[in-house]
């Protein structure tokens, strides 16, 4: 017999060497390793959404006719090495693991890696596109994507006669909140109880309360629910937060594609269907597809081609996390309160919330990226070693000085105040930048424009921005409170 190991965010039957296996043939060994769920705090849900997800699917696996080897260990090393003592298989297949460290470990383990087929561009295809290329733009890739997979392609050209209707996507909540679907939730069962009692004590976060499918079956589910119910809202207002709904028309779709449950074809092929039976409006149908076959490999893409990434820190950013980010202090931040507070409860707060709440504000404190990141990787449920290194050191930080995003995503309070409802129950007001009410992010805003002017000069896309700053009659004033914020957020008494 041969051995083909599965990882625990390759869990789908069509994915890589699995998908060649056979039960005649073929034994299955899956690792949990006790070094990765314990050497860290990470977020509980996070936790019982792997662990649990792994052993589903190995049952599904059992179900097929499969001898499932599955091992808990010190680290996937000694789960491995006591697996191959114990049966002597011929040979040791994975699917290319979706980190730099798991294939090395693959390789130095002499394990034989099948490329994988878990994003729609691998890697060396996408090395391909970018040779050559003076500057790689999201854009030109999205583009490229859409002509090769045909998504919402009308012959050669994009259907409604426009490759992207982010413009139409940017409105803010609707007046009265607006009426979003509700999640699917699943009632907890026995697996589910016996996951969550041997999570270890270094865990943090809420208990998981059904939300987030441990299955392929309820994936689906959850799927069918977005592209029937959710979807046909979810263009105008993908960039809107409100403190009264978390999700609003959000996909709630990442976690599964993350760890293998749903595969980005198929999510996409589902949408598509909806748009051509008239069920979904372009802008939504584009706006969701371009965060699929667009963002989310694109970014999988730089990953791997600058593995030099996570070393960045061109604004020499060095402060510690705040303790308002990690539960450690109440801040009376309304924007910050509520999104800290979401990821307590389900380890996810969207898009916009990770960018211009939690990234903004550590960019403008100056945090270390470095520190960011960490606790990013550790808290959302949906991390992943290959999308949070260029999110948060390309995207969020700007730590690699542009090489991703050609300027900082930046904001002082009016963003927030146009895109949510929080300042409308918040002590600060975001238009002042001075006085003991001058909103952090504006005061904060202004500070970091003066405070990296010389890096920033020449970067044309926020000259506007650094001109605006040095007309500023009270920079001086505006700079000192910046200081009293950031000593007191850092403190934790803000």
């Amino acid at each position: 017999m041969n051995t083909v190991v599965v990882l625990g965010d390759q869990l789908n039957r069509s994915i890589g060497a699995l998908s060649k296996a056979s039960p005649s043939t073929h034994r299955v060994l899956m690792v949990e390793s006790r070094r990765l769920i314990a050497g860290r705090p990470i977020h509980r849900q996070r936790l019982h959404l792997v662990l649990t997800a792994m052993q589903r699917f190995a049952g599904e696996l059992t179900g097929e006719g499969f001898e499932v080897d599955y091992r808990r260990e010190h680290s996937f090393e000694a789960g491995l090495r006591n697996h191959v003592e114990a049966f002597r298989p011929q040979t040791v297949t994975c699917t290319q693991p979706n980190s730099r460290t798991g294939r090395r470990t693959m390789e130095r383990l002499g394990v034989e890696q099948v490329p994988s087929n878990q994003f729609l561009c691998h890697e060396a295809d996408f090395e391909v596109w970018a040779d050559g290329r003076s500057r790689l733009r999201m854009e030109d890739f999205y583009r490229w994507q859409r002509t090769r997979l045909g998504y919402l392609m009308d012959g050669d050209e994009p259907a409604g006669g426009r490759w992207n209707l982010d413009a139409e996507n940017r409105e803010p909540p609707p007046p009265d909140g607006g009426s979003w679907p509700e999640p699917v939730i699943s009632e907890l069962d026995d697996l589910d109880r016996t996951v969550l009692a041997g999570i270890p004590t270094t865990a943090f976060g809420a208990e998981p309360v059904g939300i987030w499918a441990t299955d392929r079956a309820g994936a689906l589910t959850r799927l069918r629910h977005f592209v029937d119910r959710v979807l046909p809202g979810f263009g105008p207002h993908e960039d809107a937060m409100l403190s009264s709904d978390w999700h609003l028309a959000h996909s709630l779709l990442s976690p599964y594609l993350n760890i293998g449950l749903l595969m980005p074809d198929e999510v996409c092929d589902a949408v598509q269907s909806a748009y051509e039976a008239g069920g979904v409006p372009l802008n939504s149908a584009e706006g969701f597809i371009r965060q699929v076959i667009g963002w989310r490999e694109y970014v999988w893409g730089l990953y791997w081609l600058w593995p030099d990434l996570a070393e960045a820190n061109v604004l020499d950013n060095r402060e510690p996390l705040p303790p308002a980010f990690v539960g450690a202090a109440r801040t009376e931040m309304r924007c910050l309160d509520v999104t800290v507070k979401g990821l307590h409860d389900r380890a996810w707060v969207h898009h916009i919330e990770r960018l211009m709440i939690l990234s903004n504000l550590s960019n403008l404190l100056g945090v270390d990226p470095t520190e960011v990141f960490r606790w990013m990787s550790n808290t959302y449920i949906d991390a992943a070693e290959w999308v949070m290194v260029p999110n948060v050191f390309g995207m969020g930080m700007w730590a690699d000085g542009g090489r991703m995003a050609t300027k900082p995503y930046l904001s002082g309070g009016a963003y927030v105040n146009r895109m949510s409802d929080h300042c409308s129950s918040c002590r600060f007001d975001p238009a002042k930048r001075t006085g003991d009410d001058a909103c952090p992010f504006t005061s904060l805003y202004w500070d970091f424009l003066a405070r990296n002017e010389p890096l920033l000069a020449s970067n044309h896309r926020i000259g506007r921005a650094l001109a605006g700053m040095r007309r500023l009659s009270d920079l001086e004033a505006t700079r000192e409170r910046a200081d009293l914020v950031r000593r007191r957020l850092i403190d934790g008494e803000l």
